[in-house]
């Protein structure tokens, strides 16, 4: 038997009152694969331990299969948890650490039949008889989902299993994991900080910063039309391109997004998503080009919708699949501070009223900008006295595009590029996704 489990408004703060996790509302279907995702520290982690009855909730309610459950006993809850760090017991064999949780339950029943059955499962029997210091990484973690599996529990909690692991095991691993959930079909909850992991093994990607939900969705929909520019920026290998820009909307020309030295013009007829941000003019937004969007080749090769832009080669990543190329377009970069720290940067205070309290927009305000991902700071003005450009002048490159691995390209060269603006993103300045517009879905059919 498989559960729904359901989080709403939950809360947990520790010491000095800061909230690791903030108003979170979550729902998981029974037999749901679920990813918590986010940079180290932003409570993904608490949050699969409220769960699991590990530690109490401050605010709000768990619902299992939509009974309270804050106050229910881990024993209560027929959760298994799976820890990055193993946590065999080091004097007991692969089959006494399997069976342990199985002795517990049921003391007069005898666990070999079940110990056996998961071992073969795994693949792992002919380490039953060895202890965890006989056991290489890989075969411990094996062990310890062994533990986990053979309870028959109605959810699995895992808490980064594979960090531990090298990249190769991690890969294997993976996708027996993926394997495995989906045959049990038992509601899962996962928990990582590798974007690679969330998008391969989920069917829905909760992103999380600063405690905070930022989005949750299938993978294709968080990485097609990633709610804010944190989520954007998180998701996605080689980052998105984030630039700073300028809409231009004369009523008698073409609307362009000036990107400093050069600018983007919007093909005519507008779009919808390109027609509403009319109301942008003349403000600065920011730019998001995912490396996908981008290809080398001259204007008289331009698409629909492809528009012309020039690259100054600084550096080729040669990925052995593909080449990374990172080109100066003279394009200043904008970056979302702290991206991978575990809470977002905090704002200046905004003005107060003369009679020293807040007004009703700063509270709005205020009440706004702890769901948003944090500012995004434009890398406009000199950091700590250092030089915006190097001492020969150039600019640092602000634009990756992949290439097929045979393109032969030099630094210092000057490259064609056209950009997909059907693959664009507009940010506001506090992050938010203002085009696509946040009505619409991407077709996932395409």
């Amino acid at each position: 038997m498989t559960r729904a489990i359901s989080l709403h408004d939950v809360s947990k703060s520790y010491t000095r009152g800061t909230r690791v996790v903030d108003r979170l509302t979550l729902d998981i279907a029974p037999g749901e694969f679920l990813v918590l995702l986010g940079p180290s520290g932003c409570g993904k982690s608490t949050v699969l331990r409220m769960i699991a009855g590990l530690e109490d909730i401050d605010e709000g309610d768990l619902l299992l299969d939509g009974e309270f459950a804050n106050d229910l006993p881990p024993s209560g809850r027929d959760i298994a948890m799976v820890f990055q760090n193993f946590a065999l017991y080091p004097s007991m064999t692969s089959r006494d650490n399997i069976g342990f949780p199985l002795r517990i339950e049921t003391p007069g029943a005898d666990p070999r039949p079940r110990v056996d059955a998961t071992a073969r499962m795994l693949g792992i029997e002919e380490l039953l008889d060895r202890f965890p210091a006989q056991l290489s990484g890989g075969e411990r973690q094996r062990v310890a989902m062994g533990r986990a599996i053979a309870r028959h529990p109605s959810a699995f909690l895992m808490d980064e299993p594979l960090s531990n692991l090298d990249a190769k095991l991690r890969n294997h691993l993976r996708a027996e994991i993926s394997a495995l959930t989906r045959e049990l079909g038992v509601t899962t909850v996962y928990v990582t900080h590798d974007q690679a992991e969330a998008m391969s093994l989920g069917d829905r990607v909760a992103v999380l910063r600063g405690g905070v939900l930022q989005q949750v969705g299938s993978p294709r929909e968080v990485y097609a039309l990633p709610r804010n520019v944190f989520v954007a920026a998180f998701i996605g290998t080689p980052r998105i391109n984030l630039l700073q820009g300028l809409v231009r909307a004369p009523l008698d020309g073409a609307m362009t997004i000036s990107l400093g030295k050069q600018y983007l013009r919007l093909p005519e007829p507008l779009s919808l998503d390109h027609q509403l941000l009319r109301v942008q003019q003349g403000r600065e937004v920011i730019v998001g080009l995912r490396s996908e969007a981008v290809r080398i080749a001259k204007p008289s090769a331009a698409r629909p919708g492809e528009m012309p832009l020039t690259g100054l080669v600084e550096h080729v990543e040669f990925q052995g699949h593909e080449n990374l190329v990172h080109f100066n377009t003279g394009s200043r970069p904008a970056v979302v501070p702290d991206l991978e720290a575990p809470r977002p940067a905090a704002r200046p205070a905004r003005r107060r009223r003369r009679d020293g309290g807040p007004g009703v927009l700063d509270r709005l305000r205020q009440r706004a900008d702890a769901l948003r991902a944090g500012p995004v700071v434009v890398l406009d003005e000199p950091l700590d006295d250092a030089p915006v450009t190097p001492p020969d002048g150039r600019l640092p490159g602000d634009l990756i595009v992949r290439t097929t691995p045979d393109l032969q390209l030099r630094h210092g060269m000057h490259v064609p590029l056209l950009v997909d603006l059907a693959h664009l993103f507009v940010f506001d300045q506090h992050g938010e996704r203002i085009s696509p517009a946040p009505a619409r879905l991407p077709d996932l059919e395409e």
